[in-house]
Protein backbone atom coordinates (compact mmCIF):
# COMPACT_ATOMS: atom_id res chain seq x y z
CA UNK A 1 0.00 0.00 0.00
CA UNK A 2 1.73 3.58 -1.03
CA UNK A 3 2.39 5.67 1.81
CA UNK A 4 0.84 8.82 1.44
CA UNK A 5 3.08 12.17 0.69
CA UNK A 6 1.97 15.43 2.54
CA UNK A 7 2.08 17.58 0.16
CA UNK A 8 2.69 20.85 2.05
CA UNK A 9 3.77 21.65 5.65
CA UNK A 10 0.42 22.72 6.48
CA UNK A 11 -0.88 19.37 5.69
CA UNK A 12 1.56 17.67 7.52
CA UNK A 13 0.77 19.79 10.76
CA UNK A 14 -3.01 19.29 10.80
CA UNK A 15 -2.08 15.18 10.24
CA UNK A 16 0.46 15.58 13.27
CA UNK A 17 -2.30 17.09 15.82
CA UNK A 18 -4.50 13.91 15.24
CA UNK A 19 -3.69 12.05 18.82
CA UNK A 20 -3.22 9.09 16.26
CA UNK A 21 0.74 8.67 15.13
CA UNK A 22 0.84 9.24 11.29
CA UNK A 23 1.93 5.59 11.08
CA UNK A 24 3.64 4.74 7.85
CA UNK A 25 3.68 8.19 5.97
CA UNK A 26 6.24 10.74 4.90
CA UNK A 27 5.25 14.08 6.53
CA UNK A 28 6.34 17.32 4.41
CA UNK A 29 8.38 20.18 6.15
CA UNK A 30 10.76 20.87 8.92
CA UNK A 31 11.84 18.19 10.33
CA UNK A 32 12.61 20.27 14.23
CA UNK A 33 8.94 21.62 14.02
CA UNK A 34 6.62 18.17 12.60
CA UNK A 35 8.66 16.40 15.78
CA UNK A 36 8.14 18.59 18.31
CA UNK A 37 4.22 18.44 17.73
CA UNK A 38 4.33 14.42 17.47
CA UNK A 39 3.37 12.94 20.94
CA UNK A 40 5.41 13.07 23.80
CA UNK A 41 7.28 9.61 24.34
CA UNK A 42 5.63 8.13 21.07
CA UNK A 43 8.16 6.47 18.69
CA UNK A 44 10.48 3.34 19.82
CA UNK A 45 13.59 4.17 17.83
CA UNK A 46 15.11 7.34 16.09
CA UNK A 47 17.24 6.77 12.80
CA UNK A 48 19.07 9.90 11.50
CA UNK A 49 20.87 10.77 8.36
CA UNK A 50 21.78 14.73 9.31
CA UNK A 51 22.63 16.90 7.29
CA UNK A 52 27.16 16.61 7.49
CA UNK A 53 28.19 19.89 7.11
CA UNK A 54 30.78 18.68 4.70
CA UNK A 55 31.90 22.79 4.24
CA UNK A 56 33.21 21.34 0.30
CA UNK A 57 35.28 24.30 -1.55
CA UNK A 58 35.27 24.11 -5.00
CA UNK A 59 34.94 21.79 -7.73
CA UNK A 60 36.02 17.76 -6.93
CA UNK A 61 38.24 16.37 -9.78
CA UNK A 62 38.79 13.00 -10.67
CA UNK A 63 42.45 12.52 -12.42
CA UNK A 64 40.81 12.57 -16.02
CA UNK A 65 38.89 15.86 -15.13
CA UNK A 66 35.66 14.95 -14.76
CA UNK A 67 33.06 15.95 -12.22
CA UNK A 68 32.77 13.89 -9.08
CA UNK A 69 29.20 14.30 -7.76
CA UNK A 70 29.66 15.44 -4.33
CA UNK A 71 27.02 16.83 -1.56
CA UNK A 72 26.80 20.29 -2.77
CA UNK A 73 23.27 20.78 -1.96
CA UNK A 74 21.57 23.81 0.17
CA UNK A 75 20.56 21.75 3.28
CA UNK A 76 23.92 20.64 4.09
CA UNK A 77 25.15 24.22 4.31
CA UNK A 78 25.65 26.19 7.40
CA UNK A 79 26.92 29.22 8.23
CA UNK A 80 29.86 27.99 10.49
CA UNK A 81 30.09 25.30 13.69
CA UNK A 82 27.92 27.66 15.86
CA UNK A 83 25.05 27.46 13.35
CA UNK A 84 25.79 23.79 12.98
CA UNK A 85 25.79 23.48 16.43
CA UNK A 86 22.76 25.07 17.27
CA UNK A 87 20.60 23.11 14.41
CA UNK A 88 21.96 19.50 15.99
CA UNK A 89 21.19 20.37 19.51
CA UNK A 90 17.44 21.31 18.51
CA UNK A 91 16.69 18.10 16.60
CA UNK A 92 18.25 16.01 19.08
CA UNK A 93 15.98 17.76 21.74
CA UNK A 94 13.00 17.45 19.50
CA UNK A 95 14.22 13.40 19.33
CA UNK A 96 15.20 13.15 22.68
CA UNK A 97 11.29 14.22 23.76
CA UNK A 98 9.21 12.05 21.24
CA UNK A 99 11.66 8.93 22.13
CA UNK A 100 9.93 6.29 24.25
CA UNK A 101 12.11 6.04 28.03
CA UNK A 102 13.32 2.79 26.90
CA UNK A 103 13.74 3.29 23.00
CA UNK A 104 16.89 3.98 21.39
CA UNK A 105 18.38 6.49 18.77
CA UNK A 106 20.79 6.11 15.67
CA UNK A 107 22.75 8.55 14.20
CA UNK A 108 24.82 8.40 10.83
CA UNK A 109 27.75 10.70 10.31
CA UNK A 110 31.39 11.65 9.00
CA UNK A 111 34.39 12.90 10.55
CA UNK A 112 32.81 16.72 9.69
CA UNK A 113 30.03 15.80 12.42
CA UNK A 114 29.99 12.94 14.27
CA UNK A 115 32.14 14.08 16.88
CA UNK A 116 30.13 17.55 17.47
CA UNK A 117 26.80 15.67 17.30
CA UNK A 118 27.94 13.06 20.46
CA UNK A 119 29.57 16.00 22.51
CA UNK A 120 25.76 17.24 22.07
CA UNK A 121 23.86 14.03 22.54
CA UNK A 122 25.89 13.61 25.60
CA UNK A 123 25.27 16.74 27.02
CA UNK A 124 21.36 16.16 26.63
CA UNK A 125 21.35 13.16 28.54
CA UNK A 126 21.73 10.70 26.24
CA UNK A 127 23.58 7.31 27.26
CA UNK A 128 25.83 6.18 24.14
CA UNK A 129 25.54 1.94 23.62
CA UNK A 130 27.90 1.42 20.78
CA UNK A 131 29.76 3.85 17.97
CA UNK A 132 29.38 1.37 15.17
CA UNK A 133 32.18 2.00 12.53
CA UNK A 134 30.90 1.41 8.94
CA UNK A 135 33.59 -0.32 7.05
CA UNK A 136 32.96 0.69 3.05
CA UNK A 137 34.04 -1.91 0.71
CA UNK A 138 33.73 0.06 -1.98
CA UNK A 139 34.67 3.68 -0.90
CA UNK A 140 35.18 6.97 -3.02
CA UNK A 141 38.99 6.85 -3.81
CA UNK A 142 41.08 10.27 -2.88
CA UNK A 143 41.89 11.62 -5.84
CA UNK A 144 43.88 14.25 -4.57
CA UNK A 145 45.98 11.66 -3.22
CA UNK A 146 46.90 14.41 0.02
CA UNK A 147 44.85 12.16 2.60
CA UNK A 148 43.97 8.94 3.19
CA UNK A 149 40.82 7.14 1.24
CA UNK A 150 37.78 8.09 3.61
CA UNK A 151 36.42 4.66 3.83
CA UNK A 152 33.88 4.26 6.64
CA UNK A 153 31.36 6.11 8.12
CA UNK A 154 30.22 6.13 11.93
CA UNK A 155 26.89 5.20 13.57
CA UNK A 156 25.78 6.37 17.25
CA UNK A 157 23.26 3.86 19.00
CA UNK A 158 22.64 6.07 22.35
CA UNK A 159 19.43 5.11 24.87
CA UNK A 160 17.46 8.20 26.12
CA UNK A 161 19.58 7.99 29.49
CA UNK A 162 21.77 5.56 31.45
CA UNK A 163 19.08 3.67 33.14
CA UNK A 164 17.08 3.17 29.85
CA UNK A 165 16.30 -0.36 28.69
CA UNK A 166 16.64 -0.56 24.71
CA UNK A 167 15.97 -3.27 22.55
CA UNK A 168 19.09 -5.05 21.76
CA UNK A 169 18.04 -8.40 19.77
CA UNK A 170 21.77 -10.01 20.59
CA UNK A 171 20.61 -13.84 19.06
CA UNK A 172 19.62 -12.04 15.84
CA UNK A 173 22.98 -10.53 15.77
CA UNK A 174 24.72 -13.56 16.34
CA UNK A 175 22.93 -16.22 14.01
CA UNK A 176 23.01 -13.29 11.05
CA UNK A 177 27.19 -13.38 11.48
CA UNK A 178 27.51 -17.60 10.94
CA UNK A 179 26.74 -17.80 14.95
CA UNK A 180 29.23 -15.55 16.64
CA UNK A 181 28.94 -12.33 18.23
CA UNK A 182 28.11 -9.18 16.34
CA UNK A 183 31.28 -6.47 16.33
CA UNK A 184 31.02 -3.11 16.10
CA UNK A 185 33.05 -3.22 12.86
CA UNK A 186 30.33 -3.30 10.11
CA UNK A 187 31.30 -4.31 6.54
CA UNK A 188 28.61 -3.33 3.74
CA UNK A 189 29.08 -1.85 0.06
CA UNK A 190 27.96 1.94 -0.40
CA UNK A 191 24.64 1.85 -2.05
CA UNK A 192 24.73 1.81 -5.86
CA UNK A 193 24.02 -0.22 -9.24
CA UNK A 194 20.16 -1.19 -9.24
CA UNK A 195 19.51 0.13 -5.47
CA UNK A 196 20.47 3.84 -6.68
CA UNK A 197 17.73 5.63 -7.03
CA UNK A 198 18.29 7.97 -10.33
CA UNK A 199 15.76 9.94 -11.75
CA UNK A 200 14.80 8.89 -15.75
CA UNK A 201 17.95 10.83 -17.17
CA UNK A 202 20.45 8.85 -14.62
CA UNK A 203 20.87 12.08 -12.10
CA UNK A 204 21.00 10.22 -8.43
CA UNK A 205 17.70 11.50 -7.18
CA UNK A 206 19.60 11.71 -3.60
CA UNK A 207 23.28 12.29 -3.28
CA UNK A 208 23.43 10.37 0.28
CA UNK A 209 21.03 7.30 -0.11
CA UNK A 210 22.20 5.20 2.66
CA UNK A 211 22.43 0.44 1.91
CA UNK A 212 19.30 -1.20 2.22
CA UNK A 213 21.62 -3.36 4.14
CA UNK A 214 22.82 -0.86 6.28
CA UNK A 215 19.43 0.16 7.50
CA UNK A 216 18.82 -3.76 8.24
CA UNK A 217 20.92 -4.73 10.47
CA UNK A 218 20.20 -0.96 12.59
CA UNK A 219 16.48 -1.81 12.85
CA UNK A 220 16.82 -5.95 13.19
CA UNK A 221 19.46 -4.98 15.72
CA UNK A 222 17.41 -2.72 17.54
CA UNK A 223 13.75 -3.09 17.41
CA UNK A 224 10.76 -5.34 17.62
CA UNK A 225 7.81 -6.38 14.91
CA UNK A 226 5.46 -3.65 15.08
CA UNK A 227 7.53 -1.10 16.64
CA UNK A 228 7.57 2.76 15.02
CA UNK A 229 10.70 4.24 14.05
CA UNK A 230 11.00 8.04 13.31
CA UNK A 231 13.09 9.21 10.32
CA UNK A 232 13.21 12.89 10.95
CA UNK A 233 15.75 13.22 7.48
CA UNK A 234 13.90 10.56 5.16
CA UNK A 235 15.40 10.96 2.36
CA UNK A 236 15.37 8.49 -0.12
CA UNK A 237 13.63 6.49 2.20
CA UNK A 238 15.85 3.49 3.05
CA UNK A 239 14.56 3.49 7.01
CA UNK A 240 11.02 3.14 5.85
CA UNK A 241 12.20 0.68 3.18
CA UNK A 242 13.76 -1.82 5.58
CA UNK A 243 11.10 -1.35 8.04
CA UNK A 244 8.14 -2.02 5.64
CA UNK A 245 10.21 -5.40 4.92
CA UNK A 246 11.05 -6.69 8.46
CA UNK A 247 7.65 -5.93 9.77
CA UNK A 248 7.75 -2.54 11.76
CA UNK A 249 6.11 0.97 10.99
CA UNK A 250 8.04 4.10 9.99
CA UNK A 251 7.27 7.84 10.22
CA UNK A 252 9.70 9.62 7.77
CA UNK A 253 9.69 13.74 7.58
CA UNK A 254 11.64 15.59 4.79
CA UNK A 255 11.00 19.03 3.62
CA UNK A 256 12.05 17.83 0.07
CA UNK A 257 8.48 16.65 -2.43
CA UNK A 258 10.77 15.31 -4.55
CA UNK A 259 12.68 12.94 -2.20
CA UNK A 260 9.40 12.28 -0.77
CA UNK A 261 7.94 11.12 -3.94
CA UNK A 262 10.82 9.01 -5.25
CA UNK A 263 10.78 7.41 -1.67
CA UNK A 264 6.56 6.91 -1.61
CA UNK A 265 7.45 4.68 -5.04
CA UNK A 266 10.38 2.96 -3.69
CA UNK A 267 8.63 1.65 -0.26
CA UNK A 268 5.23 1.15 -2.48
CA UNK A 269 7.51 -1.20 -4.27
CA UNK A 270 9.07 -3.23 -1.28
CA UNK A 271 7.27 -6.11 -0.29
CA UNK A 272 6.60 -6.74 3.22
CA UNK A 273 7.63 -10.73 4.84
CA UNK A 274 4.73 -12.37 5.96
CA UNK A 275 4.36 -13.17 10.01
CA UNK A 276 7.73 -11.68 10.39
CA UNK A 277 6.69 -12.37 14.63
CA UNK A 278 7.26 -16.46 13.42
CA UNK A 279 10.32 -15.25 11.24
CA UNK A 280 12.58 -14.06 14.19
CA UNK A 281 14.03 -15.87 16.56
CA UNK A 282 13.41 -14.31 19.99
CA UNK A 283 15.59 -13.23 22.21
CA UNK A 284 16.61 -15.65 25.29
CA UNK A 285 15.95 -13.14 27.60
CA UNK A 286 12.23 -12.83 27.05
CA UNK A 287 11.84 -16.33 27.39
CA UNK A 288 10.21 -17.73 30.71
CA UNK A 289 12.95 -18.29 33.31
CA UNK A 290 13.45 -22.42 34.41
CA UNK A 291 15.30 -23.08 37.14
CA UNK A 292 17.55 -25.62 37.30
CA UNK A 293 15.70 -27.57 39.97
CA UNK A 294 12.22 -28.10 37.69
CA UNK A 295 14.93 -30.31 35.53
CA UNK A 296 14.73 -32.61 38.96
CA UNK A 297 11.22 -32.09 39.58
CA UNK A 298 10.40 -33.40 35.79
CA UNK A 299 12.44 -36.49 36.33
CA UNK A 300 14.62 -35.00 32.92
CA UNK A 301 17.74 -35.47 35.54
CA UNK A 302 18.04 -37.74 39.03
CA UNK A 303 20.04 -37.01 41.86
CA UNK A 304 23.45 -38.48 41.44
CA UNK A 305 23.51 -37.97 37.67
CA UNK A 306 26.79 -37.01 36.70
CA UNK A 307 27.50 -33.91 34.55
CA UNK A 308 30.37 -33.53 32.33
CA UNK A 309 31.71 -30.12 29.78
CA UNK A 310 32.02 -30.63 26.65
CA UNK A 311 35.40 -32.19 26.25
CA UNK A 312 34.97 -34.27 29.79
CA UNK A 313 37.61 -32.83 31.59
CA UNK A 314 35.27 -31.74 34.94
CA UNK A 315 32.80 -34.05 36.36
CA UNK A 316 29.99 -32.69 38.61
CA UNK A 317 27.06 -34.46 40.73
CA UNK A 318 24.47 -33.56 40.46
CA UNK A 319 22.63 -32.78 44.26
CA UNK A 320 19.38 -33.47 45.09
CA UNK A 321 18.92 -29.41 45.90
CA UNK A 322 19.73 -28.97 42.39
CA UNK A 323 23.42 -28.03 43.13
CA UNK A 324 26.50 -29.42 41.86
CA UNK A 325 29.20 -30.78 43.71
CA UNK A 326 33.09 -31.55 41.97
CA UNK A 327 36.02 -32.74 43.65
CA UNK A 328 39.10 -31.35 41.73
CA UNK A 329 42.83 -31.44 42.73
CA UNK A 330 41.61 -31.99 46.32
CA UNK A 331 39.04 -28.78 46.16
CA UNK A 332 35.60 -29.68 46.89
CA UNK A 333 32.85 -27.20 44.91
CA UNK A 334 29.70 -26.93 45.77
CA UNK A 335 27.15 -24.17 44.44
CA UNK A 336 24.93 -23.98 41.33
CA UNK A 337 25.25 -24.67 37.69
CA UNK A 338 26.41 -21.17 36.84
CA UNK A 339 28.87 -21.21 39.95
CA UNK A 340 30.46 -24.27 39.34
CA UNK A 341 31.07 -23.97 35.71
CA UNK A 342 32.88 -20.74 36.47
CA UNK A 343 34.77 -22.19 39.36
CA UNK A 344 36.01 -24.88 37.06
CA UNK A 345 37.33 -22.90 34.73
CA UNK A 346 38.68 -20.09 36.66
CA UNK A 347 36.18 -17.83 35.12
CA UNK A 348 34.20 -14.69 36.76
CA UNK A 349 31.30 -16.08 35.55
CA UNK A 350 29.51 -18.93 33.82
CA UNK A 351 26.05 -20.10 31.41
CA UNK A 352 25.57 -23.61 33.46
CA UNK A 353 23.61 -24.35 30.67
CA UNK A 354 25.50 -24.42 27.76
CA UNK A 355 28.25 -25.94 29.65
CA UNK A 356 27.25 -28.84 31.76
CA UNK A 357 26.37 -31.67 29.03
CA UNK A 358 24.38 -35.04 30.23
CA UNK A 359 24.89 -38.95 28.84
CA UNK A 360 21.27 -38.45 26.59
CA UNK A 361 21.73 -42.49 25.79
CA UNK A 362 23.84 -44.24 28.51
CA UNK A 363 26.28 -44.44 25.65
CA UNK A 364 28.13 -41.43 25.96
CA UNK A 365 26.25 -39.48 23.45
CA UNK A 366 26.41 -35.51 25.41
CA UNK A 367 24.30 -32.73 24.84
CA UNK A 368 24.27 -29.88 26.76
CA UNK A 369 20.91 -29.79 29.56
CA UNK A 370 20.20 -26.53 27.95
CA UNK A 371 17.81 -29.02 25.31
CA UNK A 372 16.01 -29.99 28.68
CA UNK A 373 15.28 -26.70 29.86
CA UNK A 374 14.05 -26.03 26.08
CA UNK A 375 12.09 -29.29 26.24
CA UNK A 376 10.26 -27.67 29.62
CA UNK A 377 9.32 -24.39 27.69
CA UNK A 378 7.80 -26.23 24.83
CA UNK A 379 5.42 -28.01 26.80
CA UNK A 380 4.76 -25.01 28.95
CA UNK A 381 3.93 -22.87 26.04
CA UNK A 382 1.66 -25.61 24.52
CA UNK A 383 -0.89 -26.09 27.73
Amino acid sequence: MPCPVKKTAKTASASVASPRLPLDRILIGDSIRIMNELPAHSVDAVFADPPYNLQLGGDLLRPDHSHVDAVDDEWDKFADFAAYDAFTLDWLKAAKRVLKPDGCLWVIGSYHNIFRVGAILQNLGFWILNDIVWCKNNPMPNFRGKRFTNAHETLIWASPSKDARPCFNYEAMKNMNDDKQMRSDWHLPICSGKERLRTPDGEKVHPTQKPLPLLYRVIMSSTKPGDVILDPFFGSGTTGAAAKLLGRHFIGIDRDETYAKHAERRIAQTEKAPDIETLTTPSKREEPRIPFGIILERGLLRPGQFLFDERQRHRATVKADATLHVEERGDKITGSIHKVGALVQGLPACNGWTFWCYDSDGHGHMMPIDLLRQRVRAEAASH
